[in-house]
């Protein structure tokens, strides 16, 4: 999937010895204790954002005895899985590959129901998170962060949030997520509606709010076709305005026993092990054979037996050349558009939902459960946008080139403003008042996806230039190299550490070598750094690591073993 040099392909074994310990990793028991950075100091370390990152962050910086606090703009933690609540959230990754393994008790203690799970039972999860570590003393809800300024005296950070409140700490670590800001549509007159409206992240309390209505919902990305496969049988009617149509494969989710989680606990320590070698962190491993190698009854079989299987598998355990080779990857969209033509009624329909612009798996592939049938429903229309576009909201409803749709209820599943776009909803500002957003004006810039220069003991959890893949597998791996690299500052009498312009143009190179040949960087999308649901036009920009997860921790892991000698230290 990627000419990243060095480093290993999908379906084979890293280089790298991988050694599973479930439970915390052993650690210099004599480091642990109360430690503060500086009694100047509201907090030794500052945490933006109590999802996974952040509290996962929080449990580690306590480990190292160390006054940190998170402060969430949300009433409560949870990240992505407290503010996306819309229906038919969950996981397209498998849940006990999802789920945190640093704690031998969590795993032993919890039981996934689902082998997909729902939002509500993820956020239960993180609940229990939470509680199990008495992490909630250290949070601090309703507060969002307005800006983060270093300051040069003191070499440290001070956070303004939004009622004027102030707090100082020695180290910033975002933990904001990579789809946290929502983006409506640039169409005129989204104030003018009056009926119901709302981003598919802000999701009414209230579940019946679209009983029997007259809903139309923009979008068919990951978010539409959860929600869409959701609240068809519900709703009085459905209208679907889609401006691009998105490959997607069935999810083929089922219930979790109690005697079946008890086998997926003893497999745990494979289960990390397949995730920890895989090119994404998956369980799914990838085939180094070409396409074109494999006999053609051969290869449908093969096709065949993998679609039937749940999960990613029809995405991750292919060919890697489809991701790589224009005439594979058409070979094996031919495949899946002859899926989605078998499972919709009308013909013309079924082509509107075929992508034309982009092969499959060249953005994200979302995962479905009914999705295609949906528009079989006598109560569902696809309006297709590229035909008759949308010319404005009106009062009544939504107003194409062709007439207008009077609805009750908009839902706009317009996707977010990615990666990026939380560090843009704070003024981050470093040394000589820089501001973040300028440093990445000409496209993004970092050492190891992890620090920014003049952004002096700022580490980012899930920022851009970082794998990503399998959400769960990064933050632990990003969270301890951010913990341990924060306790050799403690420890060495360093006041501070922050990349170098050196660094950053060599990692910023390498990120940009591994995403060469890859088809799903000739597509726009958010992986891409593009959203054309953006007012602002955006530079295009390697927003992720393409390459595979187990080079990226040899990378950073390389770093950490040469004394962080890549950096520039600053003695206390």
């Amino acid at each position: 999937m990627s000419t990243c040099p060095s480093e290993s392909t999908p379906g084979q074994p890293a280089a790298e010895t991988i050694a599973y310990n479930a439970s915390t990793r052993a650690r210099d028991d004599s480091v642990l204790g109360e430690h503060p950075v500086s009694p100047d100091f509201d907090y030794d370390a500052i945490i933006v954002g109590a999802g996974l990152s952040g509290i996962l962050s929080l449990h580690r910086l306590r480990e190292l005895g160390m006054r940190a606090r998170v402060l969430e703009a949300g009433s409560a933690e949870g990240g992505t899985w407290f503010w996306n609540r819309y229906p038919g959230a969950r996981f397209d990754s498998e849940s006990y590959s999802y789920t945190f393994s640093f704690s031998q008790e969590v795993l032993d203690e919890w039981d996934w129901t689902e082998h997909f799970s729902p939002q509500p039972e993820t956020l239960r999860y993180i609940n229990f998170l939470t509680e199990k570590f008495d992490l909630r003393k250290d949070m601090q809800f309703d507060t969002r962060v307005r800006s983060a300024r270093f300051q040069e005296l003191t070499n440290s950070w001070l956070l303004t949030d939004e009622e004027d409140h102030e707090y100082s700490c020695k180290y910033l670590i975002t933990a904001m997520g990579i789809l946290n800001q929502p983006t409506l549509p640039n169409i005129a007159g989204v104030d003018d509606f009056v009926g119901q409206s709302w981003h598919t992240s802000r999701w009414p309390a209230d579940s019946t709010a679209l009983q029997g209505k007259r809903v139309g919902i923009i979008g068919t990305g990951a978010t539409a076709i959860q929600t869409i496969q959701t609240i068809a049988g519900n709703v009085g009617s459905l209208t679907v305005f889609q401006r691009t149509p998105n490959w997607t494969a069935p999810l083929r989710n089922s219930k979790i026993t109690k005697e079946e989680m008890q086998t997926i606990r003893e497999q745990y320590p494979e289960i990390f092990r397949k995730c920890l070698e895989s090119y994404a962190c998956f369980i799914h491993v990838g085939d180094a054979s070409k396409v074109s190698s494999i006999p053609v009854e051969e290869r449908i079989a093969q096709w065949e037996s993998l679609y039937e299987l749940p999960g990613f598998a029809k995405v991750l355990s292919v060919s890697s050349d489809i991701f790589t080779d224009g005439e594979a990857n058409k070979l094996y969209s031919d495949f899946h558009a002859a899926k989605i033509r078998a499972r919709i009624h009308d013909p013309t329909v079924a082509g509107k939902l075929i992508p034309k612009n982009h092969g499959f798996g060249t953005r994200r592939v979302p995962l479905e459960s009914g999705y295609y049938e949906v528009f079989n429903q006598s109560n569902t229309k696809l309006v297709d946008l590229q035909e008759t576009p949308i010319e404005c909201v009106t009062g009544k409803g939504i107003r194409t080139s062709d007439q207008e749709y009077e609805l009750d209820v908009i839902v706009y599943a317009t996707g977010f403003d990615a990666v990026t776009g939380s560090f843009n909803a704070v003024d981050i500002r470093g040394r000589d008042d820089k501001p973040l957003k300028e440093v990445w004006a000409n496209g993004i810039r970092t050492f190891l996806g992890l620090t920014v220069k003049d952004f002096p003991n700022m580490f980012m959890i899930m920022g851009p230039h970082q794998m990503f893949g399998n959400i769960p597998r990064s933050i632990e791996y990003a969270v301890d190299w951010v913990t341990e690299t924060v306790r050799w500052i403690r420890d060495n009498n360093v006041a501070y550490l922050e990349a170098t312009e050196k660094g950053m143009d060599v990692w910023t190179e390498h990120v940009n070598e591994c995403g060469k040949g890859l088809l799903a960087n000739e597509v726009d999308s958010w992986m891409t750094g593009v959203n054309k649901n953006l007012a602002h036009k955006q530079k295009r920009s390697m927003t992720r690591y393409n390459g595979p997860a187990p080079g990226y921790r040899r990378w950073c892991d390389g770093v950490k073993e040469k004394g962080y000698a890549d950096f520039n230290i600053k003695r206390s």
